[in-house]
């Protein structure tokens, strides 16, 4: 195949789940730049309205926005609908939303493990995890019919590894109030490689291929001290740029992946390796 076919999206319909995010943006960012059709679902319609208008105007391509609680089938089902009157077909889902409260705005005795409500815990699964089942419910088995499609879950290097909550401890605080990276994130990513392979294996025979992304952590303005001691942990000695992923995203999605499926492609600046 030349190269200039290998990563080449034109005309196929990406729908990107928390696409009005901060990665969510960036994964529609490069759908567009590859010639894709990226289709912005987020439960904020104005955020998915405000990213489609940033990628008509920078890449003159039919983006659409699309508000919806992916965690109600029947909103999924809707978009799907409206889909595929719009475009005829779906090629794409990238299963990006999960919830992720920043650990320095959680009072202490909220995120810790013993204190960590099952309201957050089913919110948190709700999103993260059944969020991604459905939409690979409605989404996929379109993709199923049509007998060709890629499903790429973004999970996280949490995913591989536990948070190594040191990074979030403050001076002066007692054991028992330190904030920590709450239980329903690594859990949820980990779940997502989970339904990466059984997708994976249940579809193949479809045509509809399933991988996932483990990003390690994105810089986006956190304390100084924050950055300094997770930089420490990853060999490459920094956090990634906001940008950085998109790479990893294109060739998930692209032909150039065609004979890649039930795997788990690990972007962490080396993180995972020590």
């Amino acid at each position: 195949m030349a190269l200039d076919h290998l990563f080449d999206l034109r005309d196929r319909v990406a729908v990107i789940t928390g696409g009005g995010g901060l990665l969510g943006g960036q994964h529609a960012q490069i759908i567009a730049a590859a010639g894709g059709i990226p289709v912005v679902l987020d439960m904020n319609g104005d955020r998915a309205e405000s990213t489609v208008r940033k990628l008509s105007d920078e890449f003159g391509v039919r983006a659409s926005a699309a508000e919806a609680d992916i965690t109600r089938r029947p909103d999924l089902e809707a978009v799907l609908t409206k889909i595929l009157s719009d475009y005829g077909r779906v090629d794409i889902l990238i299963n990006n939303a999960a919830n992720n409260p920043a650990v320095e705005s959680d009072p202490a005795t909220v995120s810790r493990f013993e204190n960590f409500s099952i309201e957050q815990w089913t919110n948190d699964l709700g999103v993260g995890l059944t969020g991604a089942f459905l939409c690979s419910q409605v989404f996929g088995v379109e993709m199923a019919r049509q007998r060709r499609g890629v499903i790429v879950n973004v999970a996280s290097d949490l995913a591989l590894i536990g948070p190594d909550q040191r990074i979030y401890r403050h001076e002066g605080v007692a054991d028992e109030c330190q904030p920590v990276k709450p239980v329903s994130y690594p859990v949820v990513k980990s779940g997502l490689l989970g339904l990466t392979r059984y997708l994976a294996t249940y579809w193949a025979d479809k045509g509809v291929r399933v991988n996932a992304i483990s990003p390690g952590g994105v810089y986006n303005g956190q304390p100084a001290e924050f950055v300094d001691k997770l930089s420490s942990l990853i060999p490459m000695g920094r956090m990634a740029a906001v940008d950085e992923y998109q790479g990893a995203i294109l060739f998930l999605c692209s032909d150039a992946s065609s004979y890649m499926t039930g795997a788990n492609l690990v972007v962490d600046g080396g993180r995972t390796c020590w």
